[in-house]
């Protein structure tokens, strides 16, 4: 299993106007990589680039060696890649078990999907015991772990995960940020996109810091951490 992403001057748009101006960074296999900045930093925009849902004016994404600058949504998925979208976006009249199984509709094993859900029940046993219950009746933390769930019943390579932190208790908080620590100690690539500063840097190995579609800073989280240039990136 690697992971690994690279993207190299990477501009994407809405219209006439620039969102990621020339945006290069690099996700190493193995570890969690963060992303900070602020509401309209371009965070957002940068995932739907990776993902094919905003295709870039200019620049090339690299996942495992393969180009995937334009391919489409489905193909992006089926290489690799998860995401778990900001707000948790679970499907609320649907079980908690229908759920996980859409998570891996592109899997065509009966035995591999079932085998992937005991897994997530090993990580989330509060899935397994509300197994059968509508996903819309759970707490926002419960949520949270059911995307968390229903993003790894992929196999991915690398999990996308976007704003985890947020409208979440800070016990959850704490919990979910535990959780994806322990998801990347299973070897799978993490990129965590965040505001939660202090959360974050807590349990990556790298970051970078966008501010108004520009990558302001890098470096590991001590780096990170000290630099008056990153908090007035992030912080203005």
């Amino acid at each position: 299993m690697s992971g690994r992403l690279e993207i190299d001057g990477l501009v994407a748009a809405y219209d006439r106007a620039n969102v990621l101006e020339g945006v290069s960074l690099t996700i190493e296999p193995g570890r969690i990589t963060c992303l900070l900045g602020s509401n309209g930093s371009g965070k957002t925009t940068l995932i739907r680039s990776i993902l094919g849902l905003t295709p870039p004016r200019a620049g090339r994404i690299v996942f495992d060696g393969t180009d995937i600058t334009r391919l489409p949504t489905h193909k992006v998925i089926a290489a690799g890649i998860a995401c778990i979208p900001e707000g948790r976006k679970v499907f609320p009249k649907f079980t908690v078990e229908e759920n996980l199984k859409l998570g891996a509709y592109q899997e065509a094993s009966d035995a591999v999907t079932q085998a992937r859900m005991a897994d997530i029940f090993r990580i989330f046993p509060r899935l397994q015991e509300r197994r059968t219950q509508l996903a819309g009746t759970m707490s926002g933390g419960e949520q949270a772990m059911l995307s968390i769930g229903r993003g790894l019943m992929r196999a991915p390579k690398l999990l996308i995960i976007d704003e985890p932190s947020l409208g979440l208790s800070p016990r959850f908080v704490k919990e979910n940020f535990a959780i994806i620590r322990d998801i990347n100690a299973r070897g799978i690539t993490v990129f965590l996109v965040e505001q939660n500063v202090h959360q974050t840097l807590a349990i990556s190995h790298y970051g970078y810091v966008l501010s108004k579609g520009k990558v302001a800073a890098k470096g590991t989280p001590a780096e990170i951490a000290e630099s008056d240039e990153v908090r007035e990136a992030y912080f203005s």
